[in-house]
């Protein structure tokens, strides 16, 4: 009774993908302590797309009630290396990632919980098997928006892009 309560509690907490979601909070406890105070959400993720929400809470906003942008660093991170990591996992190669360079450009206050988009999947996808045709380093740049629903509707609040680099191991 209580297990039950609790599961129905946790899937409350963690949004559409709560499997994947606490899949990310066990990783990131273990590997990056950072990743898992701010309690990203997985709240979709294909062969194309990915939605990562950071919720606006104590630990992540500043001293304005805005997203901190650390907080937001993180999310950009999380959002591209985690489409990169599921599509190469998928490939069941060995390749590693890491990431060249970011780039944001911020372009509203971003004050209330933080979705991170990108629907470059088919490129990352694109990326990994060229690596391992090639067994080359390939690098590109992964672009994200990032849209606060609850405060702008669909308008864009800021912009990532990061520089992916992959190659076969």
């Amino acid at each position: 009774m209580l297990r039950n309560r609790l599961s129905s509690r946790l899937k409350n907490l963690v949004g559409p993908m709560p499997k994947e979601t606490l899949a990310i909070w066990a990783y990131s406890f273990k590997n990056i302590p950072l990743l898992y105070q701010v309690r990203p959400q997985l709240i979709k993720l294909d062969d194309n797309d990915i939605i990562v929400k950071i919720p606006l809470r104590f630990g992540t906003r500043n001293h304005l009630k805005t997203m901190y942008f650390g907080a937001l660093a993180i999310g950009a991170d999380l959002t591209a290396g985690a489409l990169a990591f599921f599509l190469i996992r998928k490939s069941k190669k060995k390749v590693s990632l890491l990431f060249k360079d970011v780039k944001g450009e911020f372009l509203k206050r971003i004050e209330g919980d933080a979705y991170f988009y990108s629907s470059q999947g088919q490129q990352i996808s694109a990326m990994v098997e060229k690596t391992l045709a090639t067994g080359e380093r390939v690098e590109e740049k992964i672009l994200m928006e990032v849209k606060v629903p609850d405060k702008l509707g669909d308008e864009v609040a800021a912009r990532f892009e990061m520089t992916l680099s992959l190659k076969a191991t």
